[in-house]
């Protein structure tokens, strides 16, 4: 429960943003990499978050299935998608003003998931392998 509590979590933290900044400042967010460019609206934050922390939660499933060292491999693999997920907002046409609540979103996502999937995902590996060795048997 408290898995899904934080996807929902990080599909909420980034609208919270979003709303800060359009209706709370009245900045559109809009990004400028492709013709005609992009508007940034809440559906397009809250659909983007959720796939992206299910993906995440769907990985880190796996890899308890597969190996002792999920939480390890899954934390890199986090890590290494957020610091990568910064390259999206390197397009020189998307103005500052756009760069920066966008960047928010992303290492809010990250704040609300990877320290709940990290912190959940022990127990499950010690079941997990527990599950491995009697199907072992």
């Amino acid at each position: 429960m408290s898995r899904l509590l934080a996807v929902l979590g990080a599909a909420a933290a980034p609208a919270l943003i979003w709303v800060v900044t359009v209706i709370g400042f009245g900045h559109h967010l809009i990004v400028y990499a492709k013709d005609p460019p992009l508007d940034v609206n809440v559906v397009v934050v809250v659909l983007l978050a959720l796939v992206s922390a299910l993906l995440g939660w769907l990985l880190l499933a796996v890899l308890e299935r597969l190996t002792r060292h999920a939480r390890t491999i899954w934390a890199a693999v986090a890590l290494a998608v957020l610091v990568l997920s910064f390259a999206l907002l390197l397009d020189p046409g998307t103005p500052l003003s756009t760069r920066i609540p966008l960047g928010l979103m992303h290492v809010a996502v990250a704040a609300v998931l990877v320290p709940v999937l990290y912190a959940t995902s022990g127990a499950r590996s010690k079941a997990s392998s527990n599950w491995r060795s009697a199907a072992s048997r």
